[in-house]
């Protein structure tokens, strides 16, 4: 399906179209933001993410960036490599699968409380179809958190994104939000001083 109207499918072609799969095949313990980013994204988890909730971690890893003192009735985990998240403890449940292949989330309609997406959304081929199976598994009023900063794997990231600053970045992931029928879309920027900027959009159901 188109993904925005106006853009060219080419718009989320990859300089790497190997199957994603094979990228991800070793782990990677690693952060991809440093410490400030990492902070201010857990502060937007605290406020966004209900405590006592059930969560999805979508895209996740070996850490989930959810506040330590927080806890949560479930957190169930998506990605791409089952050892990293395997070493998550933060996950109650977790589940291996390539959404530019297959978007569709094996998770019942409104079954969750809140969802985060962590500096990944750059690699989404088909993130309005992604998008919208988020609003479906969301119950009513709750938040979808977008972040992002100016770090990924060049080969990997979509054209679109790599053809845009973050502000403009911003407005893209807000426009996939809007075609997938989120009924709010808010912005935030956190650029610091020194360290990772970081740009945040929240969408609610």
């Amino acid at each position: 399906m188109e993904q925005l109207p106006g853009l060219p499918e080419a718009a989320f072609d990859k300089a790497d179209p190997s199957p994603d799969a094979e990228f991800y095949v070793y782990p990677r313990f690693v952060t991809h933001i440093d410490d400030g980013a990492i902070a201010t994204v857990t502060q937007v988890y605290r406020k966004m993410l209900p405590a006592g909730g059930a969560v999805l971690d979508l895209m996740s890893s070996w850490v989930s960036h959810l506040p330590d003192d927080v806890a949560y009735t479930s957190v169930v985990g998506h990605g791409m490599n089952a050892q990293e998240l395997a070493a998550n403890p933060r996950l109650s449940k977790w589940f291996v699968q390539d959404l530019n292949a297959d978007p569709t989330l094996p998770l019942d309609d409104a079954s969750f409380d809140g969802a985060g997406l962590c500096v990944s959304v750059q690699y989404l081929q088909r993130p309005v179809e992604v998008f919208r199976e988020v609003v479906r598994v969301l119950k009513p009023g709750a938040a979808f958190v977008v972040s992002f900063s100016n770090r990924c794997f060049p080969t990997k990231a979509v054209a679109i994104w790599q053809a845009l600053s973050g502000p403009d970045q911003q407005r893209l992931v807000g426009s996939y939000m809007q075609a997938a029928g989120f009924n709010k879309v808010a912005d935030h920027a956190s650029t610091p001083m020194q360290g990772d900027p970081l740009w945040v959009v929240v969408g609610s159901v």
